[in-house]
């Protein structure tokens, strides 16, 4: 049978259509995805979920290529945001910690530093930067509220936020990033 038709059955709710992409993908995803993670179980998961992600949305699905190249590519999505994930919640351990538990000594050290750097980032702000940002993170105050208190459009406090907090990201980059 050739791919075309497998797809069609597959769109129409064959199973037995199903069960041979499955059968002739799976091992191929598992070995991208765990070139990608390293970790033959976890990769394993992340091919199932692609598949059963396929059975679901069958009716919709429309390929410009073949099966295997979006399978392939849905996998190795999958991986990469799993790596994302899982740098991401390692970078947050830091800022969890059970009840009682308290940061190391060079913590705090660091958090007074990163303190100092905020403040010095902020007063480095221009003006209308400053007002629109210290009126919406420190008073609360939604875009249109500050808009209307300064006489504004909702789009200049959008453009003065916007610049305001890249500013801020590129002046607090190195505490930023681990």
């Amino acid at each position: 049978m050739d791919e075309s038709e497998l797809l069609s059955r597959l769109r129409d709710g064959n199973e037995g259509a199903f069960d041979s992409i499955f059968r002739e993908q799976y091992p191929g995803l598992v070995v991208v995805a765990t070139r990608l993670l390293g970790e033959r179980s976890l990769a394993e998961e992340i091919a199932q979920d692609v598949l059963l992600e396929l059975w679901r949305r069958r009716d919709t699905l429309v390929l410009t290529g073949p099966v295997r190249a979006y399978l392939q590519q849905a996998t190795r999505n999958r991986a990469l945001n799993r790596l994302r994930q899982a740098r991401t919640a390692q970078r947050g351990e830091a800022y969890v910690r059970g009840p009682g538990e308290a940061p190391p000594t060079d913590s705090r050290a660091l958090s007074t530093e990163l303190a100092v750097a905020v403040v010095r980032a902020v007063a480095a702000l221009s003006q209308p930067q400053r007002e629109v940002f210290e009126m919406n993170r420190q008073r609360g105050l939604t875009y249109g509220e500050i808009a209307a208190l300064l006489g504004i459009s909702v789009k200049s406090v959008e453009a003065r936020m916007g610049r305001a907090l890249k500013q801020l990201r590129d002046q607090l980059a190195p505490w930023l990033l681990t």
